[in-house]
């Protein structure tokens, strides 16, 4: 057995990006109107006045400074705002199938929902001889690949061979971190599944022996009848996001346009298949319009799994004259949707999202995700994993940026007499470890972690998020209920299509 310690990891940072200091632009604006508020009464010498102005003072501070489950109250109030224009102009309710505006060729597809309207999934070879899918965003004009992976895991392999594959994952990241790199988000999405054992009985009839004993066979279907509905499976997706701005001389060099940008994508991630084989990833298949496709559905959709995963084992048989596996990308959007206040509703389920607004303080191994993985047989839970990878000049830029910002409140609270406490210490020393890190060659990213949960019975829905919440406290993470924006947060954690974080913004 190996001798060697696993590896710890830790000194996860967020971001600073308020207006000054933590304070977002309205929270600016208040503190502002709360100073010149309180200081009317020592000018106009008015003891009268400062019990109104004093109060009327606090109470701006208290928005400003104020937050309930993680949010300020102008935050809280922008979002209850939205909310309400949107469902008082029934912007909150989706409809597609029937009600979707035909083609100008007559057809009728059902098309996508809220951020993910004006998506389109492309076709381009593989140079292999094959296809693969790709989906294109011309909002922010990137092009996404995706791959169903297999990983065989950390828990059970020694502690030697478990640091070298997270060091080889690490080590594929930091290979990203490059100037102007052509590559802007990796990310790792999983999710599980229900199982029926649909594929496993078609496999077996097709390859079961004419004279095995019948005895045998009974017992064979009497066990996949048993084990088959309650079975749960895994679904590994990895995606890579490629920008048409930072790579538009590589794209025009590959003939332009959209099929430019395939081709440069396509050998980027020629490119990268070593260094994912490094880390342990075993590469399935580059996923197809087709794929694509069910991957949307099947997260609109949860029980239309089942009937596609029967579907696409029985195309497996070389005498099939079925459809091909998969679903036709007109049919990949839901049939119906409902954004609420802290639920989205799709189809024939209800999911709830959340952010992990904390990651663990102490130094944790590298299994600590496990507990949010747990198979449930009452709901299907998607974690999405996004990175975004850094540049050298920008990262040393935006590291100065926040030691600057930290250093600056340090001084500001000795000035003031307030004590510093022991968080912010180790956040401070954190950031110079951070820095020499990436003075020593390291790359930074940014990371954003989202998990979803979801019911196709609405009475099991709190009973489903009372368990994650739970998992996420036992792996030491901080989950928000992404309130207000439920429709947007689905695309990003239940769906595998890459969906980065956002820009950077004033405000936390």
């Amino acid at each position: 057995m190996s001798t060697s310690n696993p590896a710890t990891y830790g000194g996860w940072q967020p971001e600073r990006s308020g207006f000054m200091g933590d304070l977002s632009g309205p929270g600016f604006v208040l503190v502002a109107a709360a100073s010149v508020i309180a200081l009317i009464p020592i000018y106009i010498r008015s003891w009268t006045s400062a019990l109104i102005a004093l109060p009327l003072a606090i109470v701006f501070l208290l928005l400003a400074y104020g937050r309930v489950l993680g949010l300020t109250a102008d935050q809280w109030i922008v979002l209850a705002v939205r909310h309400q224009i949107a469902v008082a102009t029934n912007k909150n309710i989706f409809f597609s199938g029937a009600f979707a505006p035909k083609t100008k060729d007559g057809h009728q597809p059902m098309d996508l929902p809220g951020a993910l309207a004006r998506l389109r999934i492309l076709e381009a070879p593989d140079g292999l001889g094959g296809t693969i899918g790709i989906t294109h965003n011309p909002i922010d004009g990137s092009y996404t690949a995706i791959c169903r992976i297999t990983f065989p895991g950390l828990a059970l392999i020694d502690t030697e061979r478990q640091n070298m594959r997270v060091k080889s994952w690490a080590a594929f990241l930091r290979s990203q971190c490059k100037e102007d790199g052509a590559i802007t988000r990796v990310s790792v999405h999983q999710r599980s599944l229900p199982d029926d054992g649909a594929a496993l009985r078609t496999w077996t009839e097709r390859h079961i022996s004419a004279d095995a004993p019948a005895a045998a066979v009974d017992a064979l279907d009497e066990l996949m009848a048993g084990a088959g509905p309650t079975a749960t499976i895994r679904e590994t997706f990895l995606s890579v996001t490629l920008s048409s701005s930072r790579a538009r001389l590589a794209i025009k060099g590959a003939g332009g346009g959209q099929v430019g940008a395939a081709a440069v994508l396509v050998r980027e991630l020629g490119a990268m298949h070593s260094a994912l084989s490094s880390a342990g990833l075993q590469i399935n298949e580059w996923l197809t319009p087709r794929g694509v496709a069910q991957a949307i559905r099947t997260a609109y959709d949860p029980e239309s799994q089942l009937a596609l995963a029967a579907s696409n084992a029985a195309a497996q048989d070389t005498h099939w004259e079925g459809v091909e596996p998969g679903v036709d990308p007109e049919l990949a959007g839901p049939a119906a949707a409902e954004t609420g206040w802290g639920t989205y509703r799709h189809d024939g389920a209800w999911t709830v999202s959340y952010q992990v607004r904390g990651f663990p303080q102490s130094e944790v191994y590298a299994t600590f995700l496990q507990p949010l993985l747990k198979p449930r047989q009452n709901a299907r839970r998607s974690l999405s994993l996004v990175y975004e990878p850094i540049g050298p000049a920008k990262a040393r830029q935006e590291l100065a940026r926040e030691k600057t910002k930290r250093e600056a409140a340090r001084g500001l609270r000795a000035k003031t007499g307030r004590a510093e406490s022991e968080d912010e210490r180790r956040e401070a020393m954190t950031a110079r470890a951070q820095d020499v890190a990436r003075a020593s060659g390291h790359g930074v990213v940014r990371l954003t972690a989202l998990v979803a949960v979801t019911v196709t019975h609405l009475d099991q829905l709190e009973t489903a998020c009372a368990e994650l919440q739970a998992d996420a406290s036992s792996a030491g993470l901080v989950l928000r209920r992404i309130w207000g924006a439920q429709d947007d947060a689905f695309t990003a954690s239940a769906l595998p299509l890459g969906l980065g974080l956002p820009d950077r913004r004033v405000g936390i």
